[in-house]
């Protein structure tokens, strides 16, 4: 990195630091504001949002509760920086001082099979300090990542996700490591609640309606034999909760197309399952559905 773009990351990392240094009721005050603010504005991704939750709940749920969920959602997103800032003066102890861990039993089961562990998580409360995770339960990790298209953020977040030993691993050629820190025992995440193109993915069901959605996962489920297991991190009030779900079972008949649809959907069905219980906690400005199932041209 160039001397210019070392000072850029330097200026981000201070700009953290600085929001980092506000009350937590005036972060709170600020990010609220924000939210309202970007989300009166914003009409692109407002409407992505309404969209997005009509889609997943419009039998459920009135559209003043769909907007109001939407607003949340903004507001969910404009308090990461925040609490990126906040946490950058933290040591790895007083970060666990904010955090609680459940389900640490499914986790421990999972890596005492020798085979490593592959994480499937996803843009749940703040994901970005879910590398944290790792020392705190006591286990080494590696995050999947797509390196930013700016290079002094992607800069600063590389020394944020890896300051307290998290791995990463870049999505491009990233197999062989995969295969390798598995084979060492480490727990190997994967963000896997986002559109991909045709070409990338299996259609399957989320939320009732089909979304294109990352093969690799089940792919690599398949080939290593590796236990997969559900790992969130949402909030409760002003605290951290690091969800362990329990091992989703490896559906193998001999199929190979089958058993990346049938895996594939089973991964949705549980990052959907943690949606509905904290729903103003997730992405919901991200086109999920973009990708469309091909289809024949209609004839006259």
């Amino acid at each position: 990195m160039n001397i210019f773009n070392s000072f850029l990351t330097y200026l981000i990392s201070t700009l953290f630091r600085t929001i980092g240094l506000f009350s937590a009721t005036t972060t709170d005050s600020l990010a609220k504001a924000a939210a309202g603010l970007w989300f009166r504005i914003d009409k692109k991704h407002r409407n992505i949002a309404i969209q997005n939750l009509t889609r997943a709940f419009g039998r459920e749920k009135s559209p003043d509760q769909i907007r109001t969920l939407a607003f949340l959602s903004f507001y969910n997103i404009m308090r990461i920086p925040i609490e990126i800032g906040w946490s950058e003066r933290l040591t790895l102890p007083e970060l666990y001082r904010h955090a609680e861990i459940r389900g640490l039993h499914n986790i421990r089961a999972a890596l005492a099979k020798g085979k490593g562990v592959l994480a499937l998580t996803a843009h749940m409360g703040n994901w970005e300090l879910l590398p944290s995770v790792a020392p705190m339960a006591g286990f080494s990790a590696d995050i999947i990542y797509r390196p930013l298209d700016f290079s002094p953020l992607d800069a600063y977040f590389l020394r944020l996700r890896t300051r307290f030993g998290a791995g990463l691993i870049p999505n491009a050629h990233a197999m062989r490591k995969i295969l390798r820190q598995l084979k060492n025992g480490h727990v190997v995440a994967m963000l896997m609640d986002q559109n991909v193109d045709w070409y990338e993915g299996v259609f399957v069901d989320f939320f009732n309606h089909r979304a294109c959605t990352n093969k690799g996962f089940a792919l690599l489920a398949l080939k290593t034999r590796a236990p997969v297991l559900p790992i969130f991190m949402v909030r409760n009030r002003n605290r951290f909760i690091i969800e362990f779900c329990e091992e989703l079972e490896l559906i193998q008949t001999g199929d190979r197309t089958h058993d990346i649809e049938a895996n594939t959907l089973r991964y949705n069905q549980a990052i959907e399952a943690v949606i509905r219980r904290y729903p103003d906690q997730w992405f919901w400005v991200h086109q999920r559905w973009k990708t469309r199932p091909f289809s024949p041209w209609h004839r006259e």
